[in-house]
């Protein structure tokens, strides 16, 4: 692994973009995640941008588009594979993880989507479960978004801001920061829906005073 982040450090700026929207890509569309974590690519790509070989800006907006993206084409893969990849072969050994994916999805829908961004497993596996499952397209479109836009960003901006103390970062990157980070993230999604369940609440409130108003 240290020769492969070597290796990506030490690469072209073209040759880096391309290496993480790959590899970010690949882990959430084929199940490149148990071998090689896509949060990974994400902060060493960060990393680059620190050293001024590639653009900030353009390495998020390519981390996340390959996270959404990515999870598109997982989804598909579970919506037309179904049961059959649930009962693969490279799955056979992570059954126990894969039965706790699917309990989270079947008690939390759509925020299982946006939750599993932030584990390994459940972001190799997430998509494809929420395909098998016949989840609507729209509803799975718009919480993939939401995780693929908060974890680009994040672990991206964290390489940028760690810089060249990557080895020490990558102690910490994991199931604890990405804790702390889907934490976050969750608070934010959980004001932003309470302030629109209140909204709709208020605009229905005047919907039924107007309605109730005697016609003059």
């Amino acid at each position: 692994m240290s020769g492969f982040i070597d290796s990506l450090l030490n690469v072209s700026p073209l040759v880096a973009y391309i290496a993480v929207f790959c590899l970010v890509f690949a882990e959430d569309a084929l199940f490149v995640g148990f071998v090689i974590p896509g949060e990974t690519a994400a902060v060493l790509g960060g990393v680059v941008a620190s050293r001024g070989e590639v653009q900030l800006g353009v390495m998020m907006a390519l981390a996340v588009a390959a996270a959404i993206i990515g999870d598109t084409v997982g989804y598909e893969v579970g919506k037309h594979l179904g049961s059959r990849l649930v009962k693969s072969r490279a799955l056979a050994r992570h059954a126990s993880k894969l039965e706790n994916a699917q309990d989270l999805l079947r008690r939390r829908g759509g925020s299982a989507v946006f939750l599993g961004r932030f584990t390994a497993f459940f972001r190799a596996v997430m998509p494809a479960l929420a395909g098998t499952s016949h989840m609507p397209y729209g509803r799975f479109f718009a919480y993939n978004a939401a995780g693929g836009l908060v974890w680009g960003i994040g672990f991206v901006l964290l390489g940028f801001l760690a810089g060249n103390s990557y080895e020490a970062v990558a102690k910490t990157v994991g199931e604890e920061l990405a804790i702390v980070i889907a934490a976050v993230a969750v608070a934010a999604l959980a004001v932003w829906h309470f302030r629109s369940r209140r909204r709709r609440q208020r605009r229905r409130l005047a919907g039924q005073r107007r309605d109730s108003a005697p016609n003059s």
